[in-house]
């Protein structure tokens, strides 16, 4: 919290325009929709292949290998990217300008991120009103009977989890879920036979990029002992952290709600 605190007070010391006419490249598309809120769409210029909410933006590429002579040929002023392994130091230092990393891990750590891009491109107001909207969609979530123990497929093959540093944690946290993954990774490689072990109440498994066809699991011969219910989500707005994500908590908060007698 300390170092979070010194971010934003940081931040508050930069010139309140230093943003207010520059253009942005987003290379991480949850971001999109809170930039959208925070009414600074016409800053945009560059996007990812797959942002759904800037279409008419200048495509860079995708947001694990963007192309870096588009990006350079765009001169952005700003550059907002998931995490340094996708956008390095070297590939910061090669293009002139200010670089925002967006990571987050838990709910309250995507209300940080969206008060900090609201300071930065002089837009607080907006990214507070949009914070307290998110806070006031959580206080539909109801209390569960009963605590669902969970585990969250990432990929069928090789088979990897959600640990308990994603967001996928947070959101089945939040809704009133456990997850039965306790290891300090955001995805963790499990066999099936610890899957049988664990049986959890319920067993979510995505569809995506990452999760692309899987075979369903109650249709896999391996989980047939399993006395789980399966529940599919889309990757893209269950694992990707953003307004997303709270909407995500609420559907499974009322699936759990269903679950319990």
């Amino acid at each position: 919290m300390k170092i979070r605190l010194i971010v934003i007070i940081c931040l508050l010391l930069l010139p309140v325009n230093l943003y207010a006419a520059g253009k942005i490249i987003v290379l991480y598309p949850a971001v999109s929709p809170i930039l959208s809120e925070l009414g600074v769409t016409k800053q945009v210029v560059g996007t990812t292949s797959s942002d759904e909410t800037f279409k008419d933006t200048v495509k860079v590429g995708s947001h694990l290998k963007p192309n870096i002579e588009i990006i350079t040929s765009l001169k952005p002023d700003l550059i907002i990217a998931g995490s340094k392994m996708t956008w390095p130091e070297e590939m910061r230092k090669s293009i002139n300008s200010e670089v925002f990393y967006y990571n987050p891990k838990t709910l309250n750590e995507i209300l940080e991120k969206i008060t900090e891009l609201g300071i930065l491109l002089n837009a607080p107001a907006q990214a507070a009103k949009l914070n307290e909207k998110l806070k006031a969609q959580l206080s539909a979530i109801k209390p569960i009977s009963k605590k669902i123990t969970v585990i969250y497929e990432v990929t069928e093959n090789p088979l990897r989890t959600a640990g308990i540093d994603s967001i996928e944690n947070s959101i089945i946290e939040t809704a009133g879920g456990i997850n039965l993954i306790k290891i300090e990774k955001k995805n963790v490689p499990i066999s099936i036979e610890k899957v049988i072990e664990l049986n959890p109440d319920l067993y979510i498994y995505q569809i995506g990029p990452m999760n692309k066809s899987p075979q369903k699991p109650q249709d896999r011969y391996q989980f047939k002992s399993l006395k789980s219910k399966f529940l599919s989500v889309n990757e893209l707005e269950f694992a990707r952290p953003g307004i997303n994500s709270f909407d995500e908590t609420i559907k499974l908060n009322k699936f759990f709600q269903g679950l319990c007698p």
